[in-house]
């Protein structure tokens, strides 16, 4: 019996082991099917320690999540709320770019994976927190929404997906000018971030074409 239950726990290892694999280089689209194969267990394998995506993305990005949530809380203790604010979106845009699953996984949502939501909406409370505390402060337009954090991480999440072999620090650029966007005449800001070279760029575009064939 212990034998029976080391070797389910060694085949749940392979599964999340496989999907941080692939989902950090392919994104969620990856299919059950290539989890089981790249773990090298079998369909029926997969589904009797994870039924659904949803169970298994929840498993996979726990840890990733925590620590989405914990860059609010971070946030929330910087004595300038501007300053917490714009650190916030530059450490959630470089969560992104350093996986491409997780780059998925902020900008979509997963009703049946409860536990991921909870963080989410963890996190979330606390970001409309800071947005209150950095409008006061006069340097964060007084327009902006918080669901603009929403649109940023989808737009975020496709310019990773596009440039990330090939241009890896475009993300920076596309915050940068978001935050010009968001701040007020008042709002200190850093340097505007280098664009990508027009070679770097064309290669990401030819590749996201051959892609997207």
């Amino acid at each position: 019996m212990n034998e029976l239950r080391a070797d389910a726990e060694r085949n749940r290892d392979r599964i999340l082991a496989a999907a941080r694999r692939l989902y950090a280089t392919e994104g969620l689209a990856v299919s059950m099917a290539s989890v089981a194969r790249e773990a090298g267990v079998g369909k029926a394998t997969l589904s009797r320690r994870f039924a659904t995506r949803d169970e298994l993305v929840t498993a996979v990005f726990a840890d990733r999540m925590d620590a989405y949530a914990a860059a609010v809380g971070q946030a929330l203790t910087d004595p300038d709320p501007w300053h917490g604010f714009t650190g916030y979106l530059e450490a959630v845009c470089a969560m992104q770019a350093a996986d491409r699953g997780f780059a998925d996984v902020l900008a979509m949502t997963f009703p049946a994976a409860k536990a991921l939501e909870a963080r989410r909406t963890e996190a979330y409370n606390g970001y409309v927190e800071l947005v209150a505390r950095a409008k006061a402060t006069g340097r964060l337009r007084a327009d902006f929404s918080p669901e603009d954090l929403v649109i940023l991480l989808m737009a975020n999440a496709g310019v990773v997906a596009a440039t990330g072999d090939d241009a890896p620090d475009t993300w920076r650029r596309l915050v940068g000018h978001m935050l010009r966007a968001y701040g007020t005449p008042e709002a200190d800001l850093p340097p505007l971030p280098a664009a990508p070279t027009p070679t770097a760029l064309y290669r990401a575009m030819l590749h996201s074409g051959r892609r997207g064939t």
